[in-house]
């Protein structure tokens, strides 16, 4: 990319390898949705993950579309395309980015989002389970790993496993991450019935787009192949008998992919040097840094902090623009984002919860106590906040994170933060 002065939040970095295998698809002109970047690609992918097949796709997002039309069809095989999950309830990571849930509607499902926990900004098993106690028919769960941090798979998987419930797990920001746990263990990735990675971007691993779903049954693996590629049919002409998608991955984007994937351990220790970079820096300050378990290792994709409640300075947000007033030896997200921005670096609020959004806030939402929207005001005037998640998005920001950042730009980042504290 471009030289700039400019210290982005996590911007794409790439290596002499993905040019050498670009270069080779169009010298070779296999440069549509068949090549040998693809067929290397799925391999390394399904052998870092720790998976039996993966399937080059064009984002993140359609990986999780066919999970869920997978995870629908097993619920109910006799649906029409679109409305394998009609009236079915599924449960949904709340503070996430919309790719993961936009899938539910695709399938005519009916999004549930469940609230999130403080140890790991993930979904809360306390909050499933009294989901479960709420919609008892629901069978399907989709959990996202937030900013590379992975969820507490233990209890979630057992949980699940209790509801007979399948799980989507959404790995898009989480590749490269790990969770050693005593019911489950593994790269995030294959930790679930049906698994999801991105590509995007901003992404550890990046093909510029695309996405991989990844599984371990070769009979999902080629309705996924075969549904990426609008449902052809093996015949001599061109014959469809089912629904599909133009979802398959570019042979020059799986060469961007492939390139970059010999990286990722790279990637992972360059992240998870800014992470703690930002955590030395902050000790004096009234913040704390996303959290993890110790049975899991994140890969470090954005390092993000948390103001503490009583540092707070007055914020109001609205559905688009925002105010707050400035006080000595408190501060703000909002406030924090402008102050690095004035230094020439990009940060970001955290995920606005999904059950707090225009398209999605008359649908269910569940906390562990059970009271989702209906809570009262009297907790909050008490000082507690049943509703994680929004506290989280309230209180919280997303760091500079780029793996090209100089400890010295880093160290711009964190007196700009510290700025906002003074007196």
């Amino acid at each position: 990319m471009a030289k700039t002065n400019k210290i982005w939040l996590s911007s794409p970095t790439i290596h002499e390898e993905e040019l050498q295998f670009v270069k080779e698809a169009i010298e070779s002109n296999w440069v549509s949705t068949v090549g040998a970047n693809i067929n290397e690609l799925e391999k390394m992918l399904a052998e870092s993950v720790g998976v039996k097949h993966a399937v080059a796709l064009s984002s993140g997002t359609a990986a999780l579309h066919l999970c869920m039309k997978l995870a629908g069809e097993r619920l109910d095989p006799g649906a029409k395309p679109g409305q394998t999950l009609r009236h079915k309830t599924v449960f949904c990571s709340d503070m996430t980015f919309d790719a993961s849930v936009n899938p539910v509607l695709y399938e005519d499902g009916e999004p549930v989002f469940i609230d999130t926990e403080a140890d790991t900004w993930n979904m809360d098993p306390e909050a499933l389970e009294k989901a479960f106690e709420l919609y008892p028919e629901t069978k399907l769960v989709v959990v996202a790993h937030l900013y590379g941090v992975p969820a507490k798979m233990d209890e979630i998987v057992k949980i699940c496993r209790k509801h007979d419930a399948l799980i989507i797990e959404d790995a898009a920001e989480a590749l490269g991450a790990s969770y050693e746990g005593s019911t489950v263990s593994g790269m995030c990735g294959s930790l679930g019935d049906y698994m999801a990675v991105s590509f995007n971007g901003n992404k550890i691993v990046t093909g510029s787009t695309g996405g991989m779903f990844l599984t371990d049954d070769i009979r999902d693996a080629d309705k996924v192949r075969k549904w990426s590629t609008q449902s052809r049919e093996d015949a001599p002409w061109y014959q469809h008998e089912e629904l599909g998608y133009n979802y398959r991955m570019s042979n020059i984007v799986a060469g961007i992919a492939r390139g970059n994937m010999l990286h990722l351990s790279e990637h992972i220790a360059q992240k998870k040097a800014i992470y703690e970079r930002y955590r030395e820096g902050f000790k004096d300050l009234p913040v704390s840094m996303n959290p993890f378990e110790t049975k899991a290792e994140p890969n470090y994709w954005l390092s993000c902090i948390l103001i503490d409640r009583e540092a707070m300075c007055r914020q109001v947000r609205g559905e688009r623009e925002y105010l707050y007033i400035s006080e000595p030896g408190r501060s703000c997200p909002q406030e924090i984002l402008e102050a690095i921005a004035a230094v020439n670096a990009e940060g970001r609020p955290i995920w606005k919860p999904m059950h707090m959004q225009p398209l999605y806030r008359m649908h269910g939402f569940v906390t562990a106590k059970g009271y989702g929207r209906a809570v009262s005001n009297a907790y909050i005037d008490e000082g507690e906040f049943p509703d994680v998640g929004a506290d989280i998005f309230e209180r919280g920001l997303c760091l500079p994170s780029d793996n090209k950042m100089t400890p010295e730009q880093q160290d711009t980042v964190i007196e700009a933060v510290k700025r906002c504290f003074g007196d």
